[in-house]
């Protein structure tokens, strides 16, 4: 494995006015987006060797290096996220290979981590937008970042990789902007939001909702809703990671001193959910469910009067598809489904089945299972002429 990064530091875009909003898909506008983002390699002059990257559900733009000095997200950058969060898969030689290709990872819209969301102020009124911040779809966020490639002068991208609701956006690319990608790398992900989604996200939204602190959202002069959202944490958490994993990580022993926490299964589950109010916001979260439980793809193409399957064969690209053998949080059943789509489009793909113990998690924690299948693909395929 090639050396890491090395410390980065956080970019800005900035656009839209009053007279010229950015529109959501709910009819919502914004009268100003900023986009917080970091690229790591160089963008070569024909603008075409970048790589896209879409963070998870509570990523940030910060994937590779070392940031320890960011204040656009205010007391929320701790120093659990002072390292990026794919930083063993990103760097010359790695598995995103920084010596050819230049990636980019920005924030979702509506998020928290420095690009425009409910904590952001409003420039129309002074204050956070709070409850008032418009519902953001996956889409708004592709489109917004595409805003960002536009200004960068990128014309194409080599490819568009990203995991969990990440890589639901991987595929809102290839059907929203089927000529401009090449490669698209959708892991542990599906064509839309499944029941079992749906519902555990209602579940969080109800705990951040019946927190008394969180007042309908408007909390950013008061006490934040702390137990609402730490408690949305434990139930989100329980599918990211394998039980077995969990039971190995909580270690035996009880490390947390409040009243209800017996057994250590519980204390690591408590922990989870303490220190992810730290660095969340819980107006931020609600947008994140929200656009998670309303990703659809066969819904979009019928608004489209088309089928899926044209969808994705619109365009030359190609797919790289990762199941997680493990997942509880996108079974592998979710990417079966989107291979016999794919296969009955006619369109070339590969499909990888990761074996791994660590559950959803493992596309964060285990690069070295999926290093050779993404170096293989993305430099196979690459042609700097």
């Amino acid at each position: 494995m090639g050396k890491g990064i090395g410390p980065v530091e956080t970019r800005f875009f900035t656009f839209g006015s009053e007279k010229d909003p950015f529109v959501c898909a709910d009819g919502g506008e914004l009268p100003e987006v900023t986009l917080a983002y970091e690229i790591y390699g160089e963008l070569n002059e024909a603008g075409d060797n970048a790589i896209l990257l879409f963070h998870a559900l509570t990523g940030s733009h910060h994937a590779a290096g070392e940031n320890r000095d960011y204040t656009g997200a205010e007391d929320r950058w701790t120093e659990e996220v002072h390292t990026g969060w794919w930083d063993d898969f990103i760097g010359p030689g790695r598995s995103l290979n920084t010596d050819k290709f230049a990636v980019i990872c920005a924030n979702w819209l509506g998020h928290c981590y420095g690009t425009t969301g409910p904590a952001s102020i409003n420039p129309l009124t002074g204050k956070p937008y709070g409850p008032d911040f418009p519902l953001v779809s996956a889409g708004d966020t592709v489109r917004a970042h595409f805003r960002l490639l536009d200004h960068l002068g990128v014309k194409q991208l080599h490819a568009v990789v990203g995991g969990s609701v990440g890589g639901m956006m991987c595929l809102d690319v290839a059907v929203r902007y089927p000529g401009r990608v090449r490669f698209v790398v959708p892991i542990a992900a599906g064509l839309r939001a499944t029941t079992l989604h749906v519902i555990h996200d209602f579940e969080q939204i109800n705990a951040i909702y019946n927190d008394p602190d969180f007042n309908g959202g408007h909390y950013y002069d008061g006490p934040r809703p702390d137990a609402g959202l730490a408690l949305a944490r434990m139930i989100g958490h329980k599918t990211f990671v394998s039980l077995d994993q969990m039971k190995k990580r909580a270690r035996g022993e009880v490390a947390e001193s409040v009243d209800r926490v017996r057994l250590p299964i519980e204390s690591y589950m408590w922990h989870q959910g303490q220190k992810f109010v730290k660095r969340f916001d819980a107006n931020a979260y609600l947008r994140t469910m929200w656009a998670w439980q309303d990703f659809d793809l066969y819904a979009d193409a019928e608004r489209e009067e088309k089928t899926l399957r044209e969808m994705l064969a619109a365009g030359d690209h190609k797919y790289l598809v990762f199941s997680i053998d493990s997942d509880v949080c996108y079974y592998p059943g979710e990417q079966k489904e989107l291979a016999e789509e794919l296969k009955a489009a006619g369109v070339d793909f590969n499909w990888i089945t990761v074996h791994s113990e660590k559950g959803h998690d493992a596309f964060l924690l285990e690069p070295h299972l999926f290093e050779p299948h993404l170096r293989y693909h993305l430099e196979s395929d690459w042609d700097p002429s």
